[in-house]
């Protein structure tokens, strides 16, 4: 469910936008691990903050890299790799709920207030949790490529249910060690200077082993968050993608129609459109993130 893979990536099948990859490093969350960070300032000391999570297999940087400057022409920009991916936070198991609660730790840490958190793919279910596990720290939301369950249609059903049953099948196992040496190998290579755009992201799609890629579908085959999705009370906006093979377009506009309020943004692209057709998903993005923030600042207020 990562918006490319990487054998179109090795046969250069694909092209890549070009665009400068902002510095980042490790940041330790208290009592929960180490992650990599990237946090890109604003226009100004005071500008609003936008929190980015990424897609499954894919790292910060990668689902947002071509993001990254447009956004920050008007947001502080954080971007975070969740555990088990990149550099992100390794620990024993992998959950969607630890994944929120990681997230809700770097906005302490950083000691970031009124943050927009913002997601693609798996990033926009773990946006969902962070604000069902951490409401007082979110200040809106804006969703992209995005479902409230991943076992609508009998194909999800299927994939999801095989990769559970590998998954189980392989939990007596180590967790395929060669995979995960090479992945933290290609993490460690990350801070070189990337003299090509596809090398660069090569070497983040293989900072990420298999086995969390595995992990981590299988995991989403148990969201579900639609008995809930009524209740969010911040303003929401949701990216659609029309041309997404992988989410149904129709349950993301479902999804969004779920939300009060929510407006729905939506783009003739697929499901790799944050790097793939960036052209056409970086706008809408910013239009959804400055949507959010205006009804952000309209109803602080009207409480005041």
């Amino acid at each position: 469910m990562g918006p490319f893979s990487p054998r179109d990536l090795l046969r250069r099948q694909v092209y890549l936008p070009w665009a400068a990859i902002p510095p980042g490093e490790m940041v330790t969350l208290p009592g929960r691990g180490s992650t990599y960070v990237t946090d890109t300032p604003g226009p100004a000391p005071d500008s609003p903050t936008i929190l980015l999570l990424h897609a499954v297999g894919c790292t910060g940087l990668l689902t947002w890299y071509p993001s990254i400057k447009p956004l920050s022409r008007r947001f502080r920009v954080v971007t975070m790799d969740q555990r088990w991916h990149g550099r992100g936070i390794q620990s024993e198991e992998f959950s969607l709920y630890d994944c929120a609660d990681d997230a809700a730790a770097l906005i302490d840490t950083l000691e970031l207030d009124d943050v927009i958190v913002a997601g693609f793919s798996m990033g926009s279910i773990v946006a969902q949790r962070v604000w069902r596990q951490h409401p007082d720290k979110v200040a809106g939301l804006v969703l992209c490529a995005t479902t409230d369950r991943f076992r609508s249609t009998a194909t999800e059903r299927l994939f999801h249910q095989g990769m559970e049953l590998a998954m189980a099948g392989a939990r007596g196992l180590s967790r395929s060690r060669t995979a995960v040496a090479a992945a933290r190998t290609a993490a460690r290579a990350l801070d070189l200077e990337p003299s090509d755009i596809h090398d660069w992201a090569m070497a983040e799609f293989r900072s990420t082993s298999p086995w969390a890629v595995g992990q981590a579908v299988a995991a989403l085959g148990r969201h579900h968050s639609r008995p809930w999705l009524s209740r969010i009370d911040v303003p929401t906006a949701v990216v659609v993608t029309l041309h997404d093979k992988v989410l149904p377009p129709a349950n993301q506009i479902a999804l969004a129609r779920r939300i009060p309020g929510a407006t729905i943004h939506d783009i003739e692209a697929g499901h790799a459109a944050c790097v793939l057709e960036a052209e056409h998903f970086v706008p809408a993005l910013v239009e959804a993130a400055t949507t959010v923030n205006a009804r952000r600042r309209d109803l602080r207020r009207r409480e005041a």
